[in-house]
Protein backbone atom coordinates (compact mmCIF):
# COMPACT_ATOMS: atom_id res chain seq x y z
CA UNK A 1 0.00 0.00 0.00
CA UNK A 2 1.17 3.68 -0.95
CA UNK A 3 1.94 5.28 1.68
CA UNK A 4 -0.08 8.23 2.79
CA UNK A 5 0.99 11.90 2.14
CA UNK A 6 3.34 13.08 5.15
CA UNK A 7 2.09 14.35 8.42
CA UNK A 8 -1.39 12.63 7.32
CA UNK A 9 -2.76 10.30 9.83
CA UNK A 10 -3.47 6.80 9.14
CA UNK A 11 -6.91 5.94 8.17
CA UNK A 12 -8.18 3.20 10.74
CA UNK A 13 -11.92 1.21 9.23
CA UNK A 14 -14.48 1.59 12.16
CA UNK A 15 -17.46 0.05 10.97
CA UNK A 16 -20.30 -0.50 13.94
CA UNK A 17 -22.93 -3.11 12.87
CA UNK A 18 -26.41 -2.87 14.16
CA UNK A 19 -29.79 -2.11 13.01
CA UNK A 20 -30.83 0.05 15.95
CA UNK A 21 -27.83 1.74 16.01
CA UNK A 22 -28.01 2.51 12.15
CA UNK A 23 -31.97 3.76 13.23
CA UNK A 24 -30.50 5.90 15.37
CA UNK A 25 -33.06 3.97 18.32
CA UNK A 26 -29.64 2.71 20.10
CA UNK A 27 -26.33 4.87 20.99
CA UNK A 28 -23.38 3.29 19.41
CA UNK A 29 -20.81 2.06 22.27
CA UNK A 30 -18.80 -0.22 20.04
CA UNK A 31 -17.22 2.44 17.35
CA UNK A 32 -16.56 4.62 20.23
CA UNK A 33 -14.86 1.51 22.24
CA UNK A 34 -12.38 1.01 19.36
CA UNK A 35 -11.15 4.49 19.28
CA UNK A 36 -10.83 4.40 22.60
CA UNK A 37 -8.73 1.49 22.60
CA UNK A 38 -6.56 2.70 19.77
CA UNK A 39 -6.11 5.79 21.16
CA UNK A 40 -4.51 4.13 24.04
CA UNK A 41 -3.23 1.11 21.75
CA UNK A 42 -1.07 3.43 18.87
CA UNK A 43 1.57 5.63 18.83
CA UNK A 44 1.65 6.20 14.85
CA UNK A 45 -0.79 9.24 14.27
CA UNK A 46 -4.10 8.13 12.70
CA UNK A 47 -7.89 9.18 12.14
CA UNK A 48 -10.72 6.88 12.48
CA UNK A 49 -12.75 6.33 9.01
CA UNK A 50 -16.09 5.31 11.09
CA UNK A 51 -19.66 4.34 9.89
CA UNK A 52 -22.74 2.39 10.88
CA UNK A 53 -24.43 0.19 8.96
CA UNK A 54 -27.22 -1.97 9.27
CA UNK A 55 -27.37 -5.95 9.94
CA UNK A 56 -27.62 -6.26 6.32
CA UNK A 57 -24.86 -8.74 4.37
CA UNK A 58 -24.56 -6.80 1.30
CA UNK A 59 -24.21 -3.74 3.32
CA UNK A 60 -21.22 -4.52 5.31
CA UNK A 61 -19.96 -6.12 2.50
CA UNK A 62 -19.89 -2.73 0.45
CA UNK A 63 -18.63 -1.25 3.70
CA UNK A 64 -15.33 -3.47 3.86
CA UNK A 65 -14.77 -3.41 0.12
CA UNK A 66 -14.96 0.36 0.44
CA UNK A 67 -12.82 1.08 2.99
CA UNK A 68 -9.98 -1.62 1.87
CA UNK A 69 -10.33 -0.97 -1.69
CA UNK A 70 -11.13 2.53 -1.52
CA UNK A 71 -10.55 4.47 1.35
CA UNK A 72 -6.91 2.19 1.54
CA UNK A 73 -7.55 1.24 5.58
CA UNK A 74 -5.06 -1.43 6.18
CA UNK A 75 -6.90 -1.75 9.39
CA UNK A 76 -10.83 -2.32 9.55
CA UNK A 77 -12.06 -3.34 13.06
CA UNK A 78 -16.18 -3.97 13.11
CA UNK A 79 -18.17 -3.82 16.11
CA UNK A 80 -21.51 -6.43 16.50
CA UNK A 81 -23.13 -9.11 14.53
CA UNK A 82 -21.14 -12.00 16.11
CA UNK A 83 -22.98 -13.77 17.88
CA UNK A 84 -25.82 -16.79 17.09
CA UNK A 85 -28.63 -14.57 16.79
CA UNK A 86 -30.53 -14.76 12.92
CA UNK A 87 -29.25 -11.21 12.05
CA UNK A 88 -25.61 -11.60 13.27
CA UNK A 89 -24.15 -12.28 9.72
CA UNK A 90 -20.49 -10.33 10.43
CA UNK A 91 -18.08 -13.22 9.87
CA UNK A 92 -20.23 -14.13 6.92
CA UNK A 93 -19.79 -11.03 4.91
CA UNK A 94 -16.01 -10.88 6.17
CA UNK A 95 -15.77 -14.02 4.51
CA UNK A 96 -17.30 -13.09 1.47
CA UNK A 97 -14.54 -10.27 0.97
CA UNK A 98 -11.29 -11.76 2.11
CA UNK A 99 -9.12 -13.64 0.06
CA UNK A 100 -7.47 -15.16 3.02
CA UNK A 101 -8.83 -15.83 6.42
CA UNK A 102 -6.66 -15.49 9.85
CA UNK A 103 -8.46 -17.49 12.60
CA UNK A 104 -6.12 -17.49 14.77
CA UNK A 105 -7.16 -13.81 15.54
CA UNK A 106 -10.83 -15.03 16.31
CA UNK A 107 -9.21 -17.88 18.77
CA UNK A 108 -7.14 -15.66 20.78
CA UNK A 109 -10.11 -13.22 21.54
CA UNK A 110 -12.34 -16.11 22.34
CA UNK A 111 -9.66 -17.43 24.67
CA UNK A 112 -8.96 -14.15 26.65
CA UNK A 113 -12.81 -13.27 26.29
CA UNK A 114 -13.64 -16.94 27.89
CA UNK A 115 -11.33 -15.67 31.61
CA UNK A 116 -14.28 -13.22 31.60
CA UNK A 117 -17.62 -14.52 30.53
CA UNK A 118 -18.64 -18.07 29.50
CA UNK A 119 -20.39 -16.51 27.00
CA UNK A 120 -17.70 -15.66 24.52
CA UNK A 121 -18.30 -19.21 23.55
CA UNK A 122 -20.86 -17.94 21.98
CA UNK A 123 -18.91 -15.16 19.60
CA UNK A 124 -17.93 -15.95 16.04
CA UNK A 125 -15.60 -13.42 15.55
CA UNK A 126 -13.21 -14.06 12.67
CA UNK A 127 -10.37 -11.80 11.07
CA UNK A 128 -9.27 -11.50 7.33
CA UNK A 129 -7.18 -10.54 4.39
CA UNK A 130 -8.11 -8.37 1.69
CA UNK A 131 -5.29 -6.76 -0.57
CA UNK A 132 -3.63 -4.98 1.83
CA UNK A 133 -6.04 -4.87 4.66
CA UNK A 134 -6.55 -6.67 7.36
CA UNK A 135 -10.37 -6.70 8.74
CA UNK A 136 -11.48 -8.28 12.51
CA UNK A 137 -14.50 -8.53 13.65
CA UNK A 138 -15.40 -7.62 17.63
CA UNK A 139 -17.73 -7.87 19.53
CA UNK A 140 -20.10 -4.98 20.83
CA UNK A 141 -19.65 -4.20 24.17
CA UNK A 142 -16.66 -1.55 25.00
CA UNK A 143 -15.35 -3.83 27.69
CA UNK A 144 -14.86 -6.75 25.87
CA UNK A 145 -13.83 -5.16 22.44
CA UNK A 146 -10.47 -3.99 24.88
CA UNK A 147 -10.66 -7.21 26.02
CA UNK A 148 -10.23 -8.93 22.41
CA UNK A 149 -7.88 -5.95 21.21
CA UNK A 150 -5.32 -6.21 23.96
CA UNK A 151 -5.08 -10.01 23.07
CA UNK A 152 -4.36 -10.09 19.52
CA UNK A 153 -2.84 -6.54 19.12
CA UNK A 154 1.05 -7.06 19.46
CA UNK A 155 0.58 -9.23 16.14
CA UNK A 156 -1.45 -6.67 14.34
CA UNK A 157 1.81 -4.56 13.33
CA UNK A 158 4.00 -7.29 11.52
CA UNK A 159 0.98 -8.88 10.03
CA UNK A 160 0.05 -5.36 8.32
CA UNK A 161 3.89 -5.50 7.24
CA UNK A 162 3.45 -8.79 5.69
CA UNK A 163 0.84 -8.02 3.56
CA UNK A 164 1.97 -4.56 2.40
CA UNK A 165 0.13 -2.43 4.67
CA UNK A 166 0.50 0.90 6.32
CA UNK A 167 3.14 0.33 9.01
CA UNK A 168 1.68 1.40 12.28
CA UNK A 169 3.95 1.42 15.83
CA UNK A 170 2.03 1.15 18.97
CA UNK A 171 2.09 2.42 22.27
CA UNK A 172 4.47 0.32 24.44
CA UNK A 173 3.06 1.60 28.16
CA UNK A 174 0.26 -0.41 26.43
CA UNK A 175 1.05 -3.05 24.05
CA UNK A 176 4.52 -3.91 22.99
CA UNK A 177 4.36 -5.56 19.02
CA UNK A 178 6.42 -8.23 17.70
CA UNK A 179 8.58 -8.25 14.80
CA UNK A 180 10.69 -10.73 14.49
CA UNK A 181 14.56 -9.38 13.89
CA UNK A 182 16.30 -9.29 10.50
Amino acid sequence: MTTPQANLPLPIGIITISDRAYRGEYEDKGGPGIIAALSELLETPWQPVAIIVPDEQELIENALIDLADHKQCSLILTTGGTGPAIRDITPEATEAVCQKMMPGFGELMRIASLKEVPTAILSRQTAGIRGQSLIINLPGKPSAIRTCLDAVFAAIPYCLDLIGGYRIETNPTFCKSFRPKS
